[in-house]
């Protein structure tokens, strides 16, 4: 593997879980910020996950109960403004920029795949964009629930549909 599909390797990040209204959250973090956040059910789910998007990094879970933790698990209870902690967005260079453009959109908004594509200066399709939202190791930090399909109709979500469209009721409720 390059480097670049392996950016974590021999790196150790700090993990831990926090209840959700959407489920429990798996929250991974290093020295450069909040590196993962994945959505599921089940601590044994969460730390594969974890595992599976940060390949080659040591984790080692959280005993103390890190602050960032909580503003984690805060912030996709009420994603009502940008994070109040700093991010680790590691990815290839198209991925950076879908990952700037989804975290631009207003809470309680939505874009299609095709707008992010069109609105990203080095030009995309809507296709890389739903493969830069897929890598997406952020839950809700990176905001790719609020992409839809040019139909306005919700499409596949890592975390579930299920997820994305509770996700989405929040935010417009909020």
């Amino acid at each position: 593997m390059t480097e670049s599909s392996r950016p974590f390797a021999a790196e150790t990040l700090r993990y831990g879980y926090r209840p959700t209204m959407t489920g429990l959250a798996g929250i991974a973090v290093g020295g450069r910020g909040v590196a993962a956040v994945m959505l599921g059910h089940a601590r044994g789910e969460l730390l594969q996950q974890l595992r599976d998007a940060l390949p080659g990094a040591v984790l080692v879970e959280d005993a103390i109960g890190d602050p960032v933790l909580d503003a984690v698990a805060r912030h996709i209870d009420a994603p009502t403004d940008a994070p109040r902690f700093d991010l680790d967005l590691r990815g290839e260079a198209g991925e950076r920029a879908v990952w700037a453009a989804l975290r631009a959109i207003p809470v309680g908004e939505t874009r299609s795949y095709g707008a992010i594509a069109k609105a990203i200066a080095i030009g995309m399709t809507a296709q890389e964009v739903g493969a830069a939202c897929a890598a997406n190791r952020l839950a809700v930090v990176v905001p790719c629930h609020r992409v839809l399909k040019a139909d306005g109709s919700i499409s596949g979500y890592r975390w579930g549909v299920h997820r994305k469209r509770q996700l989405l009721s929040l935010e417009t409720a909020a």
